[in-house]
């Protein structure tokens, strides 16, 4: 996983929790790095699933939750650090269907070692309707989520997600919903 990922999730505690929560979540958690990330290393994602159990048992927050309100705050760091992934979507959907086709294309060009999720999509005929299929080994469906909400969120669109877990444990369906304004 890449080291951005965690540098920015060591920037999210901080900022939410503070810098002694941070330092007893690197301490409990007991990751080889002491906390010392490079945002272009690569990292096992272990250490971020130590990191973020550490601190549910800290603050007190399911690992579910934690995990979605990263996923919305790195939407939002993604979206600042490289805004020409979003430029050419003039919509919350449009930019989704272009995750795995555009997106994840020019992130491996940057970062060729990269292991991206899989985002396979369907968009209903009345355009309202948006299924995502998340597949991912690291099985982190709620930061996908929060990333999706931050994406909805970012392109100010109403919409509903809906999360169900797909048969065989083995990632997550996402049902996008465009709401009446």
């Amino acid at each position: 996983m890449k080291g951005m990922i965690f540098t920015e999730f060591l920037s999210m505690v901080e900022t939410r929790f503070g810098l002694d929560v941070v330092d007893r979540m690197i301490e409990d958690s007991r990751v080889p790095r002491a906390g010392a990330y490079a945002s272009t290393g690569t990292y096992p994602h272990e250490e971020l699933v130590a990191m973020v159990g550490a601190l549910s048992r800290i603050v007190g927050v399911p690992v579910p939750d934690l995990l979605h309100a990263y996923g919305r705050h790195l939407f939002d760091k993604l979206a600042s650090t490289f805004p020409q992934y979003l430029s050419h979507a003039s919509s919350a959907f449009e930019f989704l269907a272009s995750v795995d086709g555009y997106i994840h294309v020019e992130v491996r060009k940057i970062y060729p070692d990269a292991e991206l999720p899989r985002f396979a999509r369907h968009v209903s005929d009345d355009g309202r309707t948006m299924t995502l299929e998340y597949r991912s080994p690291r099985r982190f469906d709620a930061l996908a989520h929060g990333l999706l909400e931050g994406a909805l969120a970012h392109f100010g669109e109403p919409t509903t997600v809906s999360r169900q877990e797909l048969p065989g444990g083995d990632g997550s369906l996402f049902v996008i919903r465009k709401t009446a304004r």
